[in-house]
């Protein structure tokens, strides 16, 4: 094939449509170059010929010859012209033709095991608790002026510090103002020193995993479970060992308290999914199995600042007297999902090694947004702002939870948990909550199947009604809507 024909049948390439005609002229001899329909050796024509042969002005086709030149494509030999640089690798040199079919991959194309795994089931609607009404975030309650203008202060003359990377464990002010709102609210034991930053909870379950196991190490998880979490130790390779839920929180058998776990994931403020507290009982016998088994303890205080009938109560890790608890939170609950800032607590032995593998690992950074939050909680808005949406979300709460209980057959039972962004509707086991969800979900409510929380068998079925971001004029009547659905389906699956 003539080079101007086989060209401009590359020309016109639909990827290649939106560049400048000087672009698509190298895109279209790059390509012939890169699929041996042009090998090494072979002499281009003149910028001249080639203009004309194509269309385009002279100076388009010397741009294009330029930037192939620039880039090791072509090579120039003077008084001779313009020539495909032979670049083909000597273990290839066998023949342009016998290494062609080589070049374009006959070897498969595949994730990892790991991977394959981790995409088996998407988890994009179908896990998170966000917003009830499907589609319907609402962020009003975000003082997003506020925010700016703290967020301007440091953007209007940036120092070198706001620009560069968190080495050291994050902004010391907002690892200050955090120690000091942990020890008052939460009760937590520590300096900052101890706070570490990262970007939510998924990099600190990350980090505490690839710093703290080996592959192959035991995991305690509670079942039913954060999905976020699983996700987590599977990418990392650990071995996974459900642990059951009652009215206590986590249950650990006589079978379980035989193993030997290298880390303990828990959310004892507020169970996810099942609502439930962890009772001190059951908080005593975790942090003394972990102290003689040398397990860490990883509690996820997700989303404790939303407690409607009461002060917060007090952490696990303020419990400890092993230091083998490591304490998760974030603040994309409280403020909003975007803005990916977290923060864990580490025991003080753990400090410096934390530190170094934040900095490897993840190169943090939010420097400027760091330092907004951190006056943002010292000048007193964040302690306004929780008060501000703990009223609004406890509000959005009382309004489901009156609707559901008046509306709802008995066979449905709803959860009592004062606290948190989310309750549980408990549904007979003969009900299929997959297709409850889906027919919701074409309502335009978002709920999520209770029964894709669990890692094993026995498996609940239920409803898991988020309501953060939630509307309030929405509240009323999408929880009729689903009360609807649930007393249809259970009346059709008694």
């Amino acid at each position: 094939m003539p080079l101007a024909e086989l060209l401009l049948a590359g020309l016109e390439a639909s990827d290649c449509a939106d560049l400048p005609a000087h672009r698509r002229v190298f895109e279209a001899i790059r390509r012939a170059i890169l699929s041996h329909q042009l090998p090494g050796g072979a002499k281009l024509p003149s910028t001249r010929d080639l203009a004309i042969d194509l269309g385009y002005s002279r100076n388009t086709v010397l741009v294009a010859y330029d930037q192939l030149l620039a880039e090791g494509y072509v090579e120039a030999r003077t008084g001779s012209g313009t020539y495909v640089a032979d670049t083909l690798p000597n273990y290839l040199r066998q023949s342009e033709k016998e290494a062609a079919p080589q070049l374009t991959g006959q070897m498969p194309r595949r994730l990892s095991q790991r991977g394959l795994r981790l995409t088996a089931a998407p988890s994009d609607r179908y896990y998170e608790i966000q917003e009830f009404v499907a589609l319907a975030n609402d962020f009003s309650a975000f003082p997003h002026k506020l925010w700016q203008r703290l967020q301007n202060k440091y953007w209007r003359s940036p120092t070198a510090a706001m620009l560069d990377y968190a080495r050291s464990g994050g902004y010391l002010p907002l690892r200050e103002a955090l120690a000091e709102y942990l020890r008052v609210s939460r009760s937590v034991r520590l300096s900052a020193d101890q706070v570490l930053i990262t970007a939510g909870t998924q990099q600190s379950l990350d980090l505490c995993a690839r710093l703290l196991t080996d592959t192959g190490n035991m995991v305690w998880m509670e079942n039913p479970g954060y999905w976020g979490a699983r996700r987590i130790f599977e990418a990392n390779d650990l071995n996974l060992r459900p642990i059951a839920i009652d009215a206590d929180g986590i249950n650990p058998d006589w079978m379980d308290l035989e193993t030997w776990p290298r880390l303990i994931y828990a959310t004892p403020s507020h169970q996810y999914p099942t609502d439930v507290v962890m009772s001190l009982s059951r908080r005593r016998l975790l942090l003394e199995f972990a102290g003689r088994r040398g397990a860490w303890i990883l509690e996820d205080d997700y989303d404790s600042e939303f407690r409607y009938g009461g002060r917060p109560l007090a952490s696990l890790q303020g419990l400890d007297t092993h230091d083998r608890v490591i304490y998760l939170g974030t603040f994309s609950k409280v403020l909003y999902p975007g803005i990916r800032i977290g923060y864990i607590v580490v025991p003080p032995d753990l400090i410096e090694p934390f530190r170094v593998g934040l900095s490897d690992i993840h190169r943090p950074g939010q420097m400027a947004v760091q330092a907004a939050l951190s006056d943002f909680i010292k000048q007193g808005h964040f302690a306004s702002h929780i008060r501000n949406v703990r009223g609004r979300y406890g509000q959005c709460r009382a309004l489901l939870q009156h609707t559901l209980q008046r509306t709802l057959v008995a066979a449905a039972r709803l959860s009592d948990a004062d606290t948190g962004l989310h309750l549980v509707i408990r549904l007979p086991q003969q009900c299929d909550d997959v297709a409850l969800v889906a027919e919701a979900w074409r309502q335009r409510i978002d709920v999520k199947p209770l029964s894709a929380y669990y890692l094993a068998p026995p498996v609940a079925r239920g409803l898991v009604v988020g309501y953060g971001y939630t509307p309030l004029d929405e509240t009323v009547p999408s929880a009729k809507r689903l009360a609807e659905l649930v007393n249809r389906h259970i009346a059709a699956t008694a």
